[in-house]
């Protein structure tokens, strides 16, 4: 494995959720790490449920064009994992194995197939390791 780490994207989109306060400074700090590092990746489950949740479901939304303006230049800068049957069917036995909701094991199964380390997320056990995948709450720090 690497020292790569998928963003999730409840901590994606508190680095650009203007109303989310000390979360946002926390997410925007551990993205920055990230680019300098040049250690993030993200899947492409990420990058959907990253526009609709800040086109449409925070209080004050980005427009479609600058949402999309982030994305390119995510997917120009970091890798982004695609979602594949097999994503899917792991993603099927985390979910029952480890008791994650089914799209936390997406974001899990991601990180296993591509041999990523690390998840930075608020959504699962902070400190928790599943078949060599650690999972991280930046916003903890």
């Amino acid at each position: 494995m690497s020292d790569r780490v998928l963003v999730d994207t409840n901590i994606l989109v508190y680095a650009y959720d203007s109303d989310a306060g000390d979360k946002r400074i926390k997410a925007e700090a551990a993205i920055d790490a990230l680019w300098v590092q040049s250690s993030g990746v993200l899947a492409t489950q990420v990058l959907a449920e990253f526009f609709i949740t800040i086109t449409r479901k925070v209080k004050r939304r980005l427009s479609v064009t600058r949402a999309r303006e982030i994305l390119e230049d995510y997917r120009a800068a970091w890798p982004v994992f695609p979602t594949t049957p097999e994503t899917v069917l792991l993603a099927i036995d985390g979910a029952d194995r480890y008791q994650l909701s089914f799209w936390d094991a997406m974001v899990w199964a991601s990180a296993v197939i591509n041999n990523v380390p690390r998840i930075y997320t608020e959504d699962m056990q902070h400190g928790q390791i599943i078949e060599g995948v650690r999972i991280e709450n930046p916003l903890l720090t």
